[in-house]
């Protein structure tokens, strides 16, 4: 059940916190433990052949978390041969949150990301040769091969960016917010970030800009309880981060992020907010990553128990179990579904092998607008934005 806040009128003077029964929260903050494990070893069950959604989107939902999870386990084998260079962040575990949120969104909506973008990319409709070739650092990539693991930028896609500065993308994504209103359009902007990114500046200067100018977008925070190998308890005197909507009177929930249904529903509700009233929405999923922080991290700052708990909690696991047990799925369809994804994957990797580097001549391109002498009082043409 996800929990809610309203935005409250500018005559209010308090935040009024809510769960989806709208019955008033009195709960005492609990003791300090471990987020890792209070979202494992308690993770609720994934909820009966769920309610509002045919088979049919259930089979879709369950190819794409996979797609992911084998794209990010193949990945992870190609960065420990030396095929991807510099830093790699993997969205295993997290692969109900990025179906379920772009599940949400329309072809037409902008998605800003962090670093840990590989999944949002496949998601949002990109082809899973040319994301492996970015990670390869080749021509035949997202970005042409320049971008790697945490720069991806498809304008096509409405990808616009993944960013390796931690926060970077906010002030970016309320910008494009500003550009959809000024220009009248119905798109939303999606952007997404970790938790650990609420601690910095530009987060509440966007969610407060946004606020204040009623701006189209839409603010996802996906908790895994960590940021790098730092509780959520030792960072933030409210680890709850649902609730920092209220300070800016913005509307914000909570969801199970391991549940790919109740992503995509609460999703769901912030987006046609923002795109019916143009009003910014806060929405926090819980969703424990299976591995460390990156690639090379061995998150040893992990008990046993907290490990184990991860892997009673997998929702790609739980949601294949649920889909059998419910007939929608045979243990056999499972097995011809993996075998297709892993041979899609497998093939991702061989075009990525062999596309060529980029010509060291293009390292520039794309980074400098180029002036026109007969033009220079006018704007730039915009690629992202264009003219009607």
């Amino acid at each position: 059940m996800a929990e809610t806040t309203k935005a409250r009128p500018a005559s209010s003077r308090t935040a009024r916190t809510t769960s989806a029964t709208g019955t008033k929260s009195t709960a005492k903050r609990a003791p300090r433990t471990s987020a890792a494990a209070k979202a494992t070893t308690k993770a609720p069950a994934a909820a009966p052949a769920q309610p509002g959604a045919d088979a049919e989107t259930l089979v879709a939902y369950y190819r794409q978390m996979l797609l992911v999870r084998r794209f990010e386990e193949r990945a992870g084998r190609a960065y420990t041969e030396a095929k991807i260079g510099g830093y790699c962040h993997l969205n295993l575990g997290e692969e109900a949150t990025v179906v379920g949120l772009m599940a949400a969104l329309r072809p037409s909506d902008y998605l800003f990301t962090n670093y840990r973008e590989h999944g949002y990319a496949l998601a949002k409709g990109i082809e899973a040769p040319r994301v492996m070739a970015e990670l390869y650092g080749r021509s035949t990539g997202v970005s042409k091969g320049w971008g790697g693991s945490m720069h991806m930028f498809d304008a096509k896609a409405r990808l616009l960016g993944g960013y390796g500065i931690v926060g970077g993308q906010l002030p970016l994504a309320t910008g494009a917010a500003l550009a959809v209103n000024y220009k009248g359009g119905d798109e939303v902007v999606m952007c997404h970030m970790g938790d650990g990114t609420t601690a910095i500046g530009a987060f509440h200067e966007s969610l407060n800009m946004a606020a204040l100018w009623d701006l189209p977008v839409v603010f996802v925070v996906v908790n895994n309880g960590l940021g790098m190998g730092t509780t959520i308890e030792n960072s933030a005197a409210e680890p709850e981060l649902w609730r920092r909507g209220a300070a800016y009177r913005m509307e914000s929930a909570r969801v199970d992020g391991t549940d790919v249904v109740a992503v995509q529903k609460a999703a769901k509700i912030a987006v046609d907010r923002a795109r019916a009233e143009s009003k910014p929405y806060l929405l926090e999923t819980t969703s424990p990553r299976l591995k460390g922080h990156s690639v090379v991290d061995p998150a040893r700052y992990r008990s046993k128990e907290e490990k184990d708990a991860l892997k009673a909690a997998d929702p790609l696991a739980r949601f294949a179990l649920e889909l059998e047990e419910t007939g929608i799925l045979s243990h056999d369809d499972r097995d011809r579904i993996d075998a297709e994804i892993t041979a899609e994957v497998e093939a991702a990797a061989a075009f990525a092998d062999e596309s060529p580097h980029p010509d060291v001549s293009t390292l520039f391109d794309y980074t400098y607008a180029t002036p026109v002498a007969t033009e220079q009082r006018r704007l730039p043409a915009d690629a992202v934005f264009p003219q009607v």
